[in-house]
């Protein structure tokens, strides 16, 4: 589970039920602080290349402690980001100096944008009855916090009652929630298995299947894109093939019968240079059939 789902009470029902349910759960950052003293000075152990965990036990469950290099660096970015996005606003502000009431509104709406990043600036508002002034108006990075932050981003602590289990299994298997919560999205987003109008169990069933197999071909062209061209994704390969038209000529005969040429149109140069990159071959355009006029009446 997720860490935004488990409460303490839906935890211990797990641990103390008659049918006991094993667990692997994340576990708000807060614990990490929380927990410092009892992994501070445990040494790191390697389960990848970029994943490093620290283990200890408590009140019997298995805590494990995950570092990890690639997450580290995209919160960094993504707080760095936010961070400057922010102090450009207070610097705008600071300069064009609004009227107070104002500038409480583009504060909080810039607030609101920067999201956990507000917390690492200090501002000095002005008071109710001062004017703003850049005297009265004043704000600075919090260094210490957000130095503190940086020493924890990329860090996950994992909580779960199988005492006995590998660290870098466990680690792989909490990594499967986000491979899972993937394919709920490529399955609401992409694929638009939902909503499901039918009323019918069958039915709904069937849509399920449906969608199901078509994960399944998107999957396919995943991993082919991956082997045969790594920079493109199967949204986009979708995107580039559904410029290439499925299309029927119909030229009339002195008979009075119908030619019909069934033809799929030439792919552009880049769709052309995407399909040898995959080692896709289009099929050969289909034979020529004739239909009488009656037919066609």
């Amino acid at each position: 589970m997720d860490r935004g789902i488990p409460s303490e009470a839906i935890l211990k029902d797990m641990r103390t039920a008659e049918g006991q349910t094993f667990y692997l759960v994340g576990t708000p950052k807060g614990k990490i602080n929380q927990h410092e003293k009892k992994w501070l000075d445990l040494p790191w152990q390697k389960v990848r290349d970029s994943v490093d965990v620290k283990l200890y036990q408590h009140e019997g469950e298995l805590y494990v402690l995950a570092k990890s290099e690639g997450r580290q660096a995209k919160e960094m970015a993504m707080r760095r980001k936010r961070l400057a996005r922010l102090l450009r606003k207070l610097r705008a502000m600071r300069k064009s100096l609004p009227k107070r009431d104002q500038l409480l509104l583009r504060i909080g709406a810039a607030k609101k944008d920067a999201g956990r990043a507000f917390g690492f600036v200090k501002i000095r508002l002005p008071l109710k009855d001062e004017a703003v002034t850049k005297e009265t108006f004043l704000f600075q990075v919090d260094k210490q916090k957000l130095n503190a932050a940086q020493q924890r981003d990329g860090h996950y602590l994992l909580r779960s009652n199988l005492t006995g289990e590998d660290p870098a299994v466990l680690w792989a298997r909490y990594v499967q929630l986000t491979q899972i919560e993937s394919v709920f999205r490529s399955l609401k987003s992409e694929l638009g298995i939902r909503p499901i109008y039918h009323q019918l169990e069958h039915r709904a069933d069937a849509h399920v299947l449906i969608a199901f197999l078509a994960y399944c071909l998107q999957v396919t062209l995943k991993n082919r894109a991956m082997i045969h061209a790594p920079g493109l994704t199967p949204t986009a390969v979708l995107e580039k093939l559904a410029t290439i038209q499925m299309v029927e000529v119909w030229i009339p005969m002195v008979d009075g019968r119908w030619l019909m040429l069934p033809r799929h149109t030439q792919p552009e140069k880049d769709v052309q240079a995407m399909l040898n990159q995959l080692q896709i071959a289009l099929p050969s355009q289909p034979p020529p059939r004739i239909k009488s006029s009656q037919s066609v009446l």
